[in-house]
């Protein structure tokens, strides 16, 4: 089953806090991906030898795939997506503009 998004993209939030909010995915897992700089949580770390000081940092959550929309550079907004074939190769469309995205 291939995936409507990938590590790389850029996409919007359509729901949750940061809802409207657009970055680029880091990490894809298998029903959620990790988008930098959105859904940060706060998290304690211990004293060890990597981190002597020990604290609070703010990192990324994963984000449910079904709350992410590819964000076309042409409309400006998130967007759905179909599949173009090329040759051998499958490509993503915008369904609105017709703006092919790599990948």
């Amino acid at each position: 089953m291939s995936k409507r998004i990938k590590k790389g993209d850029t996409v919007m939030v359509t729901a949750g806090v940061s809802a409207g909010k657009t970055g680029k995915v880091m990490q894809v897992l298998t029903d959620r991906a990790i988008v930098e700089g959105l859904n940060l949580v706060k998290k304690t770390l211990r004293k060890s030898q990597d981190n002597p000081q020990g604290g609070i940092v703010e990192k990324e959550n994963p984000i449910a795939l079904s709350n992410l929309m590819l964000h076309c550079p042409e409309c400006k907004k998130g967007v759905r997506t179909g599949a173009l074939k090329d040759g051998d190769k499958r490509l993503r469309k915008c369904k609105t503009c017709g703006h092919a995205f790599e990948g």
